[in-house]
């Protein structure tokens, strides 16, 4: 990192950034606006993996996005660079103490460092904001600005509050915190057509794995391709998370359609954008019940997507 910038000392934020939620955010933009005033580089220090992945595998939560989706939104946050850094063993049994003076003056070479206030960091979490400041200071004159707690509702905003958010089918208060729809990312698998049959063709998708995925049921949601040359357009979409007990009762499977879509999804990757909780997932009598529900649940998301505030993109 050094070595990239030359003799500039950048401006880092540190953080896990799970979902690069609106709390997330605020850390970020005050680093960016921060770094654009002083002329300094802004760089974004993270992890990969998880720390509790390392840490303590038993409690390690699904993330609430790959590591190449958060890549993807910290690069899109203003920063210059973006160092993903390996959380291991070694790192994970670091002084709070040794890690300022090897990651942050050495390697990095930090004129200021911005941290979360719940921010924990070197062996056994034992490192936080003031532990940071005054090791910071006394090891390389580093200064650190500790950004407060964003809140809503009157409690702080957190990864762990949005995945419970999402695992109570509570799609659009896990939107308020993120800033954004929560969104899934698949390649479109071939399955048994029978949405097509029905008259609501569907792209089907493997929910990834060790992603959080909302609780089962039907959504309105938003879908849209994403090709090498970049995303397509947001479509407005109806979407099934579940084990289609109607049908087989197997695996866990995303099925999509979008609403006036007309096309070949066969291998293309989709990003799928959950809105609002339509109904849990049931068995139907016949396929004939199956295809009434699926036109009154078309219609319900149709309507709620164009009364959406996400009415133009997520």
């Amino acid at each position: 990192m050094a070595q990239h910038f030359g003799d500039r000392s950048p401006f880092v934020a540190i953080g896990t950034f799970d979902g690069v939620h609106r709390g997330h955010r605020a850390v970020l933009q005050t680093m960016v606006q921060a770094a654009r005033l002083a002329k300094a580089p802004a760089v974004v220090l993270t992890f990969v993996p998880h720390p509790l992945t390392i840490l303590r595998p038993e409690e390690a939560p699904p993330l609430l996005m790959s590591y190449e989706q958060r890549a993807e939104l910290l690069c899109g946050t203003g920063a210059e660079a973006l160092v993903e850094l390996p959380f291991n063993g070694e790192l994970a049994h670091t002084s709070p103490a040794t890690f300022v003076q090897r990651h942050l003056c050495q390697q990095a070479r930090a004129r200021r460092v911005f941290v979360g206030a719940d921010f924990s960091f070197g062996a056994r979490g034992a490192g936080r904001p003031e532990t940071l400041a005054v090791l910071g200071r006394q090891a390389c004159g580093l200064e650190t600005t500790v950004v407060p707690l964003l809140e809503s509702q009157g409690l702080p905003i957190s990864s762990t509050r949005i995945r419970q958010a999402l695992r109570e089918g509570r799609p659009a208060l896990a939107a308020r915190l993120l800033g954004r729809p929560f969104s899934l990312h698949g390649e479109v698998r071939r399955g048994r057509q029978l949405g097509a049959e029905l008259g609501f063709p569907t792209a089907n998708l493997v929910p990834p794995t060790g992603v959080v995925c909302p609780e089962q049921g039907v959504y309105a949601a938003w879908g849209r391709t994403l090709g090498p040359e970049g995303p397509g357009p947001w479509r407005p979409a109806v979407a099934n998370l579940g084990r289609r007990p109607t049908v087989d009762g197997e695996n866990v499977v995303l099925e999509v359609h979008l609403l006036g879509f007309s096309g070949d999804l066969y291998g293309q990757r989709l990003e799928v954008a959950f809105l609002r909780r339509l109904r849990g997932e049931r068995r139907f009598p016949n396929v004939d019940a199956l295809r009434a529900q699926i036109g009154r649940d078309a219609a319900r998301a149709a309507t709620i997507l164009e009364h959406s505030p996400w009415a133009t993109a997520p």
